[in-house]
């Protein structure tokens, strides 16, 4: 069985599971997210926790019973607290800026670059080069982050491009002569 998966999700108070054969849900107090139950997966709620365990007989039984815990895992933080994700701009000129559920770049291209906020997303600028990325569905915070990000990728020669707050750009030597 997976190690991951040993470990039983703890439910905080003021967050409320619901099982299906199919689905679960979890609503806490930032909103409410619903995941799909592995064919190859139980899971059960014990008291406050949630325990995910391998169905014997189905191929990858352990390795998919981590995966729905760690995704269980995810879910609960993520009505409790919340997932951001804080880009930097790097570059002569570059800023973004936020207007309700879109966000303006300005990225050295001859055009504003316009990129839509799906829905439960939330987006702030702080500072002309600061972006905050913040929702409850972490796979959704980091699939915007990446789209952002994919916009103007950091270059290896002076760096510029949008990247995140805790990424190293590795900067390379120009020729020689």
């Amino acid at each position: 069985m997976s190690r991951v998966a040993k470990n039983p999700v703890s439910l905080p108070k003021g967050v409320e599971v619901s099982l299906t054969d199919l689905n679960i849900t979890v609503k806490g107090p930032l909103g409410s997210l619903t995941q799909f139950i592995l064919p190859s997966v139980a899971v059960v709620k014990e008291g406050e926790s949630l325990v995910c365990r391998a169905v014997d007989g189905k191929p990858n039984a352990s390795a998919m019973s981590g995966t729905m815990r760690a995704l269980l895992g995810n879910m609960v933080t993520g009505v409790t607290k919340g997932f951001e994700k804080k880009l930097n701009l790097v570059g002569v000129g570059y800023k973004a800026q936020a207007q309700g559920a879109k966000l303006n770049l300005s990225l050295g291209f001859s055009h504003p670059v316009v990129h839509d906020m799906p829905n439960g997303i939330k987006v702030e600028t702080p500072t002309q080069t600061e972006i905050l990325i913040k929702g409850i569905d972490r796979q959704l915070v980091g699939q915007v982050a990446a789209e952002v990000r994919a916009y103007r990728s950091p270059e290896p020669y002076k760096g510029k491009g949008v990247r995140y707050s805790d990424e190293v750009v590795v900067i390379k030597e120009t020729k020689k002569k």
